[in-house]
Parts: structure tokens; sequence; C-alpha cells
């Protein structure tokens, strides 16, 4: 297989054809984009199908440049919005920006990574800037993206914000000098106006690589951890053994093609296929032999219905203990609605005895186990009451 075959795999769009030879053919280093914009505060399995292309460019002897987009998070990528998105503050976007530099390291050589915010030049952009920007673009072509066209035939709103979006995803590859940008298929109409935007600057374009979109846990939408189908990168083993063996038999051969490209495929034995999975999941997060741990954690507490060999303690305070809050406080039930029905449904159990009643005295949760769904536990301590 050929070094720009090699590279493309799985790839859905290669703009345009023969481009990637063309880059390759120069002989140097390329400087390989993928801008990700911090507006939550985790990286999902999702993300890592385009960063570990990114990757296999990084182990071909090429730079990844990646842009955390500090500045186009304001104004939030409108690719497959219905509405407009809600305008973060700079203090979520900073934390957020924070933990994506860390998890993507879990992926990433840092050695070979070169990593920027578009802040750096969006910051210090005068208005003349941003008009002579505005004037290389016309808004019958950013109109002609199919979720503003959507929207505009519904007769719903497009701020003139979103309408900067685009122009400030291609100006990043401006400001890099991208020789390739990577990015998801929802992307392809920001990286296609990026090369427009670097031949109205002087510079050579850019080669586009799209990646398909991994689908959730629940086997249809895109992972999202707004749709709370998402496996976050920095989950801990048991989680993300858990959540696999959840994915639909019919999405484990698209899960095996985007997540494990060097492995065997499904052998047509999905609880068992799910399990390899699960496990070669844990083992690229967390090291050789947290996917056997998981599983056998998995076979603990799933299969056999047994409390966890090592089950964290909560100290509780003395008095009345308001259920759902202790499950939303404390074991990461979403919410205390969530935690109510969950009581409701039977899902929540002391040693084993299903719990029907939302409020309890200390004294009858003290050094109990405490389980809250398929694999939340914790061992309760009153206050006063420990060794």
């Amino acid at each position: 297989m050929s070094d720009s075959a090699a590279l493309a795999a799985r790839a859905v769009d290669v703009v345009p054809p023969g481009g990637l030879e063309e880059k390759l053919a120069l002989g140097r280093p390329l400087r390989v984009k993928l801008g990700v914009d911090p507006t939550a505060p985790d990286i999902h399995l999702g993300h890592s199908v385009v960063l570990g292309k990114l990757r296999e460019f990084q182990d071909a002897g090429h730079l990844a440049v990646l842009v955390i987009g500090d500045w186009t998070a304001r104004v939030g990528d409108p690719s497959g919005r219905t509405s407009t998105r809600p305008m973060l503050s700079g203090e979520q976007i900073d934390a957020n920006a924070a933990t994506y530099r860390e998890q993507a390291f879990r992926i990433l050589d840092p050695e070979r990574t070169e990593i920027r915010s578009n802040g750096e030049w969006f910051a210090g952009m005068g208005l003349e800037d941003v008009f002579r920007l505005a004037g290389r673009a016309t808004v019958n072509q950013l109109l002609r993206r199919n979720d503003f066209a959507e929207r505009m035939a519904d007769d719903r709103p497009v701020s003139v914000l979103e309408l900067l979006y685009p122009l400030m995803q291609a100006y990043d590859s401006v400001e890099l000098r991208a020789d390739v940008e990577l990015g998801g298929t929802d992307q392809l109409f920001n990286l296609m106006l990026a090369r427009e935007i670097q031949s109205a600057y002087g510079q050579a374009p850019q080669v586009v690589m799209t990646m398909p979109l991994l689908a959730g846990v629940d086997g249809e939408r895109k992972m999202s951890k707004s749709l709370g189908n998402h496996i976050g990168v920095a989950d801990p083993p048991e989680e993300q053994f858990g959540r696999t063996m959840s994915v639909p038999d019919a999405a484990l051969a698209e899960w095996y093609r985007l997540l494990a490209p060097g492995e065997p495929p499904p052998g047509g034995r999905p609880a068992e296929d799910k399990r390899r999975l699960g496990r070669l999941v844990a083992d690229r997060f967390h090291g050789s032999g947290a996917g056997e741990r998981a599983e056998a954690h998995f076979n603990r507490v799933v299969r056999d219905r047994q409390a966890p060999e090592e089950v964290p303690e909560i100290a509780i305070a003395e008095g009345t203990v308001h259920l759902p809050a202790l499950l939303a406080d404390a074991l990461g039930v979403p919410s205390r609605s969530e935690a109510r029905r969950l009581i409701a449904g039977g899902g929540v159990t002391l040693d084993g005895e299903r719990v029907t009643e939302i409020d309890l005295p200390s004294d009858a949760l003290d050094g109990r186990v405490i389980r809250a769904g398929k694999r939340r536990f914790a061992r309760l301590r009153a206050a006063g009451h420990g060794d």
C-alpha cells in the first residue's frame, strides 16, 4: 500500500483527487491540522476516530497541529444544528480547553504535536482585519450550507455570528499554513471553505480529509455527550467496558473498523465480539491489562450481580438522608429526578435489598452498600460511626 493510500484509509472524502500525493511529493513533513472547539469538558471515542488519523500522520513523520478553538467556541459550530448554540463563558471554555489538551495526548504523540489556540490571532484582530476576512466570502456561499439552508427555509433564525464561524475556522488554516486538514464528515463545508480562503491570502490550499462519524452506544445518532450516548476516553476502564457491552450488534462492524482498524473484524458472535472490543478500548486508554481487569469487574458486578471487590466509601451526615440528593451528588446519577425514577423502578438497592423510600435515617444506612443502576456502588458511613 502506498503512503497516500495508507494515510487515506477509512477516510470518506479526500479533496482534491491526487492532492495528498502532491503534498507528500514535497518531500518534507506536512503540517496536518485538526481543530477542536472545547464546548464540553471531555473527549469521547467519536473524537478519537479523527485524532487516531492524526496520530497516523504523526507516525508517518508529519507534524500534528492541534488547534484548540477557544475563540471559535465562543461562536459555536453551527454544523448539524437546527438552532443557534448558547454562548459559553470564557471560564467554561478555558476549563474545557485544559481538559482537551490532557486527554488528546492519550492518543497523540506530544513530541510531534504543535498545540495552538486560535485566540492567539483572533484576540488581537482589529475591525479592519475582520472586514478583510469577511470580504473573502459571500453570503450566498455561506448559505449553501445544508444546516443554514434548512433553517432559512423553515424561517428559523441564523445569527450573523454563526455566519462568521466557517470563516474563522478557515482563517485558522491561513495562520497555521496548513497542508492538510482533518475533520468529521459534518465539517466538509468548513474545510473546503478554508481552501478558498487560503488561496485568497496567497497560500497553497490545503488537502481536505474527512473521517466517518462514529455512532454512539445507541447505534443511531452520532456520538455526543449532550445525547448521553458517548464513552469518554478518560472514563474509568470499567465504565468503558460496560458501555461497550451495550453497543447494538448491528453497529459492531463499524466500531471495529473505526476504533480498532488493525484488529480482526467481528467474528459473528456479538457477545464475545463486544467483550473483545471492550478490552481493546480499555487497554488503549488505560494501558495493557486494563481491559482484562474491567471485564472481570463486569462479570462480577453485572453478570453475577455482586458488589465490586473495592467499593468507595461515602460519608453521610447524621439524621435523615434524602436518597435522590445522595445519588445525584455523590454517586454520579445525572439528576435528582433521574434518581427518583431509578428508585421507583427498583434500580437502587441496599445490601442487595430493593429500596422503596426516598428518605431514610442515617443509622439505617451506616455500613451498608448502596447500588444505583448496574455499576454505581458505595459503602455509606455515618458521621462518627467510622473505624
